[in-house]
């Protein structure tokens, strides 16, 4: 089986805290179709997430991102 996975970038506009963080990328862990996200640590606006776009679509990540009241854009898409 040949699984699909692509990487998209979130930048988050807040300033936000390592809990904040954790918190945002075991939401987005909860997720079929997602496989990894994380923090770049060099540039802590920015988390890489890889998923499978036939199981999910990135917009979803942008509502997990509001939901936890912070916003955030993707990038190279």
């Amino acid at each position: 089986m040949n699984t699909k996975m692509v990487d998209v970038t979130i930048h988050i506009d807040e300033e936000t805290s390592s809990a904040e963080k954790e918190s945002l990328r075991d939401r987005l862990l909860e997720h079929d179709g997602v496989m990894a996200a994380d923090y770049n640590r060099n540039k802590p606006h920015l988390m890489i997430v890889e998923y499978n776009p036939d199981v999910i679509d990135s917009s979803e990540f942008l509502n997990v991102v509001k939901k936890l009241n912070l916003h955030g854009e993707l990038i190279g898409m």
